[in-house]
C-alpha cells in the first residue's frame, strides 16, 4: 500500500493562503520547504533555519532591493554593503537608541499617543486602527523629521501609497504607478526643506541626518531623501501593525491582558511575542550571490529568494507550541528579542538588522501603556477577535473595542 501524496504547493498569491497562510505554512515547512513560485520569479523558504541562513550568511545579499525598493524610495541603506553600509548605519544608528531616543524622542513619542487617545477616551469604544496605530507612528516620524503637524495626512497619504507598491506582489499597474507617483511627490517636498536643514540646522532627526559626519562622511540630500522614506514607510507600518495585532492577542487572552496591566514591564515581553506570533511583515526578500543548497534543494544565484517570516516563527522544529500566544514562551529570550541575535526573525537579522527596532520597542511600550490606563474592561465589539489582513504585511484593518474609560 502506497503512501498518501503529499499535498500540493501553496501559492502564496492565491485567495486561500491570504485568508489562512497559517495552515499553508505548516503545509510548506513539511512537504516543500523549497517552492519555485513563477508569478513572483522566486524560490519560497518557510523553515526557521533556511529563513535565520539567509538573513545571516553573507552569500546572500539585498540587491533585489534595487527593483523592490529603489523604483520607490530611492537607493537606501538597505541595499549597501561592507563599508559603505556599516559607515551608513553608524550615521544613523545613534537617533534610534540609547540616550539620543530617551531623552529627545521619547517626549514626542508620549505627546502624541497621549493626544490621539485623549480624542476616543471617553466615547466607551474606538475602532484601535482607524483613530489610533495608523496614525501614531506616522504623527511621531513627522515629529520627530521636525516637520509640520499640518503636513501629516499628506505623510499618511504617501505611506499609504507607497505600502500598497511594495506589497504590490501581483504586478498591478495602477498601484505600481501611484508608487511612483508619491515617490515625485516626496522628493519635491523633501528636498527643500532638506537643504533649509543644512543651512539652519535644529534640535530634530533631519537635522541630525544633515550634519551626522564620519569618517569625513556624510549623507547625501538624495541619501536623507530615501532614509526619510524608508523610515516612513517601515517604521509606520510595522508599528502600525504591531499595535493593532498586539492589542488582539491581548484581548483574546485576557490572564495575559490583565498582568500586562498590572505590569507594564510585561509589554516588552508581548510585543515580542507578538513579533514572532503574528509578525507585521511575513515576508523578506534576499538574493545569493552564488548556488546555495537549502532545504529542498539549491537555489541559483542571483535569484530572489522569498523568506517567510510568518512561517518561520512558527517552526516546531524552533518553538514549543508555536500556534499558541505566550508572553512567558521560555524559548524567547527577551534580552536579545531586539538586537540582531533575535530568536524571531520579524526584524531580519545579522547587518541588515532593523535599525529602528528600539524606535519601535519604544513606541510599543508607551502606546500600549497608555492605552491600557485609558481603557479598562476592554472587549471586543463583535464578541471575537477581528480577522487579519494581508500577505507581504499581514494585521487586522480594523479593531473595534468597547471599554469602560478609566478614572
Amino acid at each position: 500500500m502506497s503512501a498518501p501524496a503529499a499535498p500540493a504547493a501553496p501559492d502564496i498569491l492565491s485567495p486561500e493562503f491570504a485568508r489562512d497562510p497559517y495552515t499553508a505554512y505548516a503545509v510548506m515547512r513539511e512537504h516543500h520547504p523549497l517552492i519555485r513560485h513563477e508569478a513572483t520569479s522566486s524560490y519560497v523558504i518557510s523553515r526557521h533555519a533556511d529563513v535565520v541562513r539567509a538573513f545571516k550568511d553573507p552569500v546572500f545579499t539585498s540587491r533585489n532591493y534595487e527593483w523592490q525598493l529603489e523604483p520607490v524610495h530611492g537607493r537606501t541603506i538597505l541595499q549597501m554593503d561592507g563599508r559603505e553600509h556599516s559607515t551608513h548605519r553608524n550615521l544613523v544608528a545613534p537617533a534610534f537608541r540609547g540616550r539620543e531616543l530617551a531623552e529627545k524622542f521619547v517626549p514626542v513619542i508620549e505627546r502624541n499617543s497621549a493626544a490621539l487617545i485623549e480624542a476616543f477616551r471617553s466615547d466607551g469604544q474606538v475602532d484601535l486602527v482607524d483613530r489610533y496605530a495608523t496614525r501614531f507612528p506616522i504623527n511621531v516620524i513627522v515629529d520627530m523629521l521636525g516637520l509640520p503637524k499640518s503636513d501629516h495626512e499628506h505623510f499618511h497619504r504617501w505611506y499609504t501609497s507607497i505600502m500598497a507598491f511594495l506589497s504590490n506582489l501581483s504586478g498591478d499597474e495602477e498601484v505600481t504607478a501611484q508608487g511612483l507617483a508619491t515617490k515625485a511627490e516626496f522628493e519635491e517636498y523633501m528636498l527643500p526643506v532638506i537643504a533649509a536643514r543644512r543651512a539652519n540646522p535644529g534640535d530634530d532627526l533631519l537635522s541630525t541626518l544633515c550634519t551626522a559626519e564620519i569618517d569625513g562622511v556624510r549623507m547625501s540630500d538624495d541619501e536623507i531623501k530615501a532614509f526619510c522614506s524608508l523610515l516612513l514607510t517601515a517604521g509606520g507600518e510595522t508599528t502600525d501593525k504591531a499595535i493593532a495585532s498586539l492589542m488582539v492577542n491581548l484581548v483574546a487572552h485576557p490572564e495575559q491582558l490583565a498582568e500586562v496591566r498590572a505590569d507594564h514591564s510585561l509589554i516588552a515581553a508581548a510585543f515580542a511575542e507578538t513579533l514572532r506570533f503574528s509578525p507585521p511583515v511575513h515576508m523578506i526578500m534576499r538574493q545569493p550571490a552564488e548556488d546555495v543548497e537549502l532545504s529542498g534543494g539549491v537555489v541559483p544565484a542571483g535569484s530572489t529568494v522569498t523568506c517567510l517570516i510568518g512561517a518561520a516563527n512558527r517552526d516546531p522544529e524552533r518553538y514549543a507550541n508555536p500556534d499558541e500566544f505566550d508572553l512567558h514562551r521560555p524559548d524567547l529570550d527577551l534580552k536579545r528579542a531586539y538586537t540582531a541575535g533575535a530568536d524571531h526573525t520579524a526584524f531580519a537579522l545579522g547587518r541588515h538588522f532593523c535599525v529602528g527596532a528600539m524606535l519601535a520597542r519604544t513606541e510599543l511600550e508607551v502606546g500600549i501603556a497608555q492605552l491600557l490606563d485609558a481603557m479598562e474592561d476592554i472587549r471586543f465589539a463583535d464578541g471575537a477577535p477581528p480577522p487579519e489582513h494581508g500577505v507581504f504585511t499581514r494585521a487586522p484593518v480594523s479593531v473595534p473595542l468597547v471599554f469602560t474609560p478609566a478614572g
